[in-house]
């Protein structure tokens, strides 16, 4: 088995969806996820955490992210095409237009 690290991709922070979530939106939210927890079942290894604005640090100095990563999971999965299929009808894309999912595999590291 592989482990696949998802993305929460959203036109939106999740801090602003946070803040802009009725306290039912924000219970019917939950409850989404939740439902997809269980039903994904011991393939899920890390329920995962809304992500906060970041930073990005190269060589050229710091500055305000430019991507829209909201959250990750961490999956646990056959191959990729079964951790697609994990998330195909992840609650994440009830947060409206622009929301996507990005699964990558988690390599291992030779010697490690």
């Amino acid at each position: 088995m592989t482990k696949f690290v998802v993305l929460y991709i959203g036109s939106m922070s999740a801090e602003s969806q946070i803040a802009e979530s009725t306290p039912e939106q924000a219970e019917a939210g939950m409850k989404a996820w939740t439902d997809w927890a269980a039903k994904t079942g011991e393939a899920l290894v890390d329920f995962g955490t809304p992500l906060g604005t970041g930073r990005e640090v190269s060589v050229s100095g710091v500055s305000d992210t430019a991507t829209g990563v909201g959250g990750y999971s961490i999956l646990e999965a056959e191959d990729l095409q079964a951790a697609v299929e994990l998330v195909k009808d992840h609650p994440h894309f009830m947060s409206g237009g622009g929301s996507s999912i990005q699964v990558y595999p988690a390599l291992e590291i030779p010697g490690m």
